[in-house]
């Protein structure tokens, strides 16, 4: 080999060492995935489920407990009621157990009050949350919404 073939492969030589120390040296970075859902709640007349895509739930899924003076508490994301909150739902107005009726559009005026509700009928409790409760907890209202 030449002198300056050998020159040239010494300089590769240093030259990649020298990157591979510094790439040793270089700060190690955990990788985090955050998924936030950012932005006002939906806007629905009756309330929104609490799971995604958080479509307006239909007048007589959510029973009166779920209204403060006609406002809905807000649910999954955005529920903003009582940490030991429960609810009573009607799940046969939930698309997941079935329900095919007409759903609320976002921004729709409610065409029935929502204080009172005289007739609601729940048969599931929920926490707000996205959660089931299926355990005992006291006190809950009236689930038939008198």
């Amino acid at each position: 080999m030449s002198s300056d073939k050998h020159f040239a492969f010494r300089n590769l030589l240093l030259a990649v060492a020298a990157s591979l120390g510094l790439a040793a040296l270089a700060p190690h970075a955990q990788a985090q995935i955050s998924i936030s859902i950012g932005g006002p709640p939906p806007d629905c007349p009756y309330g929104y489920f609490d799971y995604a895509p958080y479509a307006c739930a239909p007048y007589g899924y959510y029973g009166p407990e779920w209204f403060v003076d006609g406002v809905f508490i807000g649910a999954g994301p955005w529920y903003h009621g009582r940490r030991d909150f429960h609810g009573y739902v009607d799940d046969h107005f939930d698309p997941h157990h079935g329900y095919r009726g007409r759903l609320p559009d976002r921004h729709e005026r409610a065409e029935h009050s929502v204080r009172g509700m005289h007739g609601f009928h729940g048969n599931e409790m929920r926490d707000g949350r996205g959660h089931e409760d299926r355990g005992d907890r006291g006190d809950r209202g009236d689930r038939r919404g008198h």
